[in-house]
């Protein structure tokens, strides 16, 4: 089968049209020794089908980072059978300084002329005919987010990959005499694509230099021979030039410029979208619709304006009724949100799928109907309620990010985030743990500084992902239920900027202790708004949850039964559960969980949570959160897969239902746990350490003999947050301690790193 690669620049519609030509047959996994995402897919709609890999998005092909480095060893050594190169016609001068490198190759080049849909809204022109006769290769005008010329594009990419190409380059006059030299020497010795390794010895290639070492020697030299007006004897910046004067004089001709208003829609909208005033509040307003259309229980607060709509019992309908229930998913009192609608709906299914388990076990033994309702699909069913709410909240930020918007919060962040010691740049692997910490941390290795990356990776998992969602959606609904206090989407949504505020609060520490350093530049494109395409959303809305549902029937499901088993059994192995009358049924119920194995774990680490609000403090059952937080270290989801295992026993009576927020109810009202309590648990779930796979992907990532200290910050900061929480909730006058303690650490820091600058100084001087 025939290999592609598409090659372009970032944010060049590269993965929109990867996801468009591969739709659900892609799957993403890692490139052989660095964990940089690589994503292979199947084109099916060609005379024979075509396996299309998805290059990281590059600049050039220079081995500045771990992306380009795996694109240009993919390209040289796997060889593949041609290369789409996507060139963002909006940008058309900057995306074809990566063209001018990929010619050099061998390897058969098709040029993807993407969004030219949105060059002729401006009213300009291409002539790709005109660039097809300059570049000698096929030039196909695309959209790939409307899906225009895709077909016609991988034609021509197929016909160009059965004919031999001969590299070219455009560097000419001064270093060419060089380049021809070294690629004779090359061809000599029967190196591929000698003249793209010509072209990088020439600009002194580390990678190169160190492989070809006869041939370097042959440009230091030509050096001493050499030398430009301009440049001297820099090769690396003469043959930049050429590119560029290239670019500018043979092909910038084909770009025919129309006459244009001022200001482009995508103008207007930035005027106020990144307006140094108004940006981030706008940025904050549009987080809080968000996360209300997500997880509000009354949409746009019509209930509450209008002081209170009937339910459907005040109605007069029977709630026993198949279609008043299904009624109920949506409207009981208040309209809910999309995110609670659908997943009242799932979790309508699942007590249907649970009830009926349990009817059909009726007559097993009592172990194993406990272990198939109680400990597997209770668990199960606990986690995979919360699947509507995280997709909900997944589409909403690729929306977001599709639209282009995301990139205008990383520029109007930078102006704050640089204050801090980080880029702008490190914003958008912070938004991604939104989703997920993983790929947030992969996302890492586009930070050019050490310091900076280390320091973003450790506070990725504040910004809390879809597993940490459950945690937050049912203890502020069990806050809620209780207390009367606030709504539910309001808490989730201070939650969420209490994560935000502990990421920058702890950057601020790092950046100006253990990790000093001077911030990077921070050079962004900020593409023009467009509207999403629906399949691509489509698509990631897919692989979230397949990876979902892939992690709850592995890790979490295995989980789950290992929590049964803990919790249904004591130290002399005798089963706990017993069979009790509920609501005229005989149900399986475990109150005697203090007697389990897990019990007596659970009242041994309960002390340690004493200073946060959920340990020696709390009633004899108040163990079960200490060891719910503990659970969570395998997988987030685990917390509250644990609640529901231990709802019974905290209960004192049988609870048949999976819904989270019923748990939670049970846990505060059987260990008497207060609001400060509960909002520092949802603190220590949130900033503690992630779950396995994340750490396992934060260890790849870091410097070695940094992770270690690493899982020491998570677990300090945690507790330091809960801590602060729960006594400032409690006694309101410790905030003054703790801002005392605040100043205190400022003022050292400060005197500290002055006698650092003025030691240096003076060891300067000494010099």
């Amino acid at each position: 089968m025939k290999k592609f690669a598409l090659a372009g620049n970032p944010n060049s519609g590269k993965t929109t049209l990867f996801n468009v030509l591969t739709g659900s047959a892609a799957h993403v996994g890692n490139w052989s020794g660095v964990t940089v995402d690589r994503k292979e897919g199947v084109y099916k709609k060609l005379s024979e089908p075509v396996t299309v890999v998805d290059l990281p998005g590059i600049y050039s092909l220079s081995p500045y980072t771990p992306e380009e480095v795996v694109s240009r060893n993919f390209i040289l050594d796997e060889k593949p059978d041609c290369i789409i190169n996507i060139v963002d016609a909006t940008n058309l001068e900057r995306n074809l300084y990566l063209t001018t490198q990929l010619i050099e190759t061998d390897v058969p080049v098709a040029v993807a002329l993407n969004m030219t849909d949105v060059t002729e809204k401006r009213g300009d022109r291409i002539d790709a005919a005109y660039l097809e006769s300059k570049l000698g290769l096929p030039v196909v005008e695309i959209s790939a987010l409307k899906g225009k010329g895709i077909h016609e594009l991988m034609k021509r990419a197929l016909a160009a990959s059965k004919e031999k190409r001969q590299a070219r380059t455009v560097c000419g006059s001064g270093v060419g005499e060089l380049i021809e030299n070294i690629r004779g020497s090359l061809e000599a010795k029967g190196v591929s694509s000698p003249l793209f390794h010509a072209v990088k010895i020439a600009e002194n290639d580390e990678i190169d230099v160190g492989a070809y070492k006869d041939e370097a020697k042959t440009v230091g030299q030509f050096k001493k021979e050499f030398s430009d007006d301009v440049f001297g004897d820099d090769f690396e910046a003469l043959i930049a030039d050429s590119r560029y004067k290239y670019i500018s004089g043979e092909l910038s001709p084909a770009l025919k410029r129309g006459k244009r208003e001022k200001f482009t829609p995508s103008d207007k909208a930035d005027k106020v979208l990144t307006h140094k005033i108004f940006g981030i509040p706008v940025f904050l307003a549009i987080l809080f619709a968000v996360f209300h259309l997500t997880f509000s229980e009354d949409l746009f607060y019509i209930s509450a304006m209008a002081k209170g709509l009937p339910s459907l019992d005040e109605l007069g309908l029977d709630t026993g009724n198949p279609g008043v229930r299904l009624l109920a998913c949506l409207y009981d009192g208040a309209v809910f949100s999309p995110g609670v609608m659908l997943t009242n709906l799932l979790s309508l299914v699942l007590d249907g799928i649970s009830g009926a388990a349990g009817g059909w076990l009726s007559s097993s033994p009592l172990w194993l109907s406990g272990f198939i309702v109680d400990g597997v699909l209770g668990g199960l069913f606990a986690v995979m309620g919360f699947l509507p709410q995280i997709l909900t909240l997944f589409l909403f930020f690729s929306v977001l990010e599709d639209t282009g918007y995301m990139a205008r919060v990383a520029f109007i962040l930078d102006r704050i985030f640089r204050r801090f010691g980080l880029s702008g740049r490190a914003f958008m692997p912070m938004i991604m743990g939104f989703g997920c910490s993983l790929p947030a941390m992969i996302n890492t290795r586009t930070l050019s500084d050490e310091r900076e990356r280390t320091a973003t990776v450790r506070v990725i998992p504040f910004f809390s992902c879809g597993a940490k969602l459950p945690i937050l959606t049912a203890v502020a609904g069990g806050i809620v239920s209780v207390f009367g206090v606030g709504n539910a989407d309001v808490i989730t949504y201070g939650m969420y900027l209490m994560g935000i505020c502990t990421a920058i609060a702890t950057v601020l520490i790092m950046r100006n202790t253990t990790m000093k350093g001077k911030v990077p530049p921070f050079i962004m494109e900020l593409p023009a708004y467009h509207v999403p395409r629906f399949g691509s959303l489509m698509v990631h809305l897919w692989d979230k949850t397949k990876h979902f549902v892939k992690k709850a029937f592995t890790v979490i499901l295995a989980s789950t039964i290992i929590i049964w088993f803990l919790s249904s059994f004591s130290w002399n192995w005798q089963f706990l559960p017993e069979e009790i009358e509920y609501g005229g049924e005989t149900v399986l119920a475990n109150l005697r969980m203090n007697e389990s194995i897990l019990g007596s774990i659970g009242m041994l680490i309960q002390p340690l949570f004493t200073p946060i609000g959920f340990g020696s403090q709390l009633a004899s059952a108040g163990w079960v959160f200490a060891v719910a937080a503990l659970t969570g270290l395998v997988a987030k989801e685990n917390v509250i897969a644990t609640f529901g295992a231990l709802a019974a026993f905290v209960a004192g009576s049988y609870i048949a239902t999976e819904d989270g927020v019923a748990e939670t109810v049970a846990m505060i009202s059987a260990t008497g746990i207060t609001i400060p309590g509960l909002i520092a648990f949802i603190a220590f779930n949130m900033t503690t350490v992630p779950c396995f796979a994340a750490c396992a992907t934060a260890k790849a990532e870091l410097p070695e003999g940094k992770f270690r200290w690493t899982l020491l910050f998570w677990l300090c900061t945690s507790y330091t947050v809960s801590c602060m929480i729960y006594l400032i909730g409690s006694w309101w006058w410790t905030s003054f301690i703790f801002a005392a303690v605040a100043a205190a650490a400022i003022v050292l820091t400060v005197l500290w790193n002055k006698r650092i600058i003025s030691f240096g100084k003076k060891r300067v001087g000494e010099q």
